[in-house]
């Protein structure tokens, strides 16, 4: 079978495709054959070595955190009636057992059932980002009518935050980069779009009482300012940079409640309770994933480029 390996840390050149033997499962594992593949930001972090602070991952090793499939075998002690269910799964720690393969030996325990009716693509695009999203909801406790700035309202999550804001009674205000992405921002049901590229972005918005921060960096930090005394702000996401650099002190003398990705790291059963809820959303309509882009397994390193490019809407995915 194929897998994709960073054979050292570097830019997407360093992905390279090999050929193994297909895995076995082991007591209590079963075999899923993968067809859709989450790709995230993240992977690109790591990838290049600037995340060795953050995770023990060292070349070379398999990259991805998981994806959909069907269950091809299990192992001992597994119930059989797994064999050909779709499901969601985690593939490790990020570690030398990653998603980017076209079958991964995972444990029994941590399918997740993808329900009829939810096409395997969106399953894989709600594997991280729908999880997160959730959890982000329910930290902030939005309200009806309550001024909600999304920012990175076009990401893989951020197009789920949109929905899940209007969805709670929000108004909801998406901040993108460019005419494209605020194109969709609207499109998903944001009342207002602002573009939030160059400096001074925030000017003529007004207090919000909740922020979710999906960009981080200095476009997050000018996002901090405009919170309400009282008000709530995510910091989850870093592709500018780092996580938004918020005083603590001075959130403190707003009455700031500050969370950060440190509230959304999740054992497997919280993890596979909120994705359970993100897909049962899903299958009931109110919940749809952006997928705007796919690659082939095989060009994972092409899909890590258009990621750090910026060039990419929604979620992106690799294809068994």
């Amino acid at each position: 079978m194929k897998i994709v390996e960073a054979k050292e840390f570097g830019g997407p050149e360093v992905l390279a495709v090999s050929e193994v033997p297909d895995p076995a499962p082991g007591p209590g594992e079963a075999v899923v054959g993968m067809v859709a593949v989450d790709t995230l930001f993240v992977d690109t972090m790591i990838r290049s070595g600037a995340a060795q602070d953050f995770f023990a991952v060292r070349p070379p090793y398999v990259p991805g955190g998981g994806g959909a499939g069907r269950v091809l075998r299990v192992g001992k002690g597994t119930d059989p009636q797994w064999v050909g269910r779709r499901v969601l799964t985690y593939t490790g720690d990020l570690g030398g057992h990653g998603g980017y393969a076209e079958r991964v030996a995972v444990p029994a325990e941590g399918l997740i059932p993808v329900p009829d009716g939810v096409d395997l693509r969106v399953a894989a695009a709600l594997l991280h980002d729908g999880v997160t999203a959730m959890g982000v909801l329910e930290g902030v406790a939005i309200r009806p009518g309550e001024r909600v700035l999304i920012v990175g309202a076009t990401g893989g999550m951020g197009v789920l935050l949109v929905q899940l804001a209007r969805a709670a009674g929000a108004h909801v205000i998406a901040a993108a980069r460019g005419e494209r992405k605020l194109a969709l921002a609207r499109a998903l049901g944001a009342d207002e779009v602002v573009d939030c590229s160059g400096d001074g972005w925030t000017e003529g918005l007004g207090e919000v009482d909740v922020v979710l921060d999906g960009v981080g960096g200095d476009v997050g930090r000018a996002a901090f300012e405009v919170v309400a005394r009282g008000g709530r702000f995510s910091a989850h996401g870093a592709p500018a940079g780092g996580f938004a650099a918020v005083d603590p002190e001075e959130a403190r003398r707003r009455g700031v409640t500050m969370r950060g990705i440190a509230d959304l790291q999740y054992g497997m059963a919280e993890r596979g309770r909120l994705a359970a809820a993100a897909l049962a959303e899903a299958a009931a309509g109110r919940l749809r994933p952006v997928i705007g882009q796919t690659f082939p397994l095989e060009q994972a390193a092409e899909a890590h480029a258009a990621i750090e490019s910026r060039r990419v809407v929604g979620k992106t995915l690799l294809r068994t």
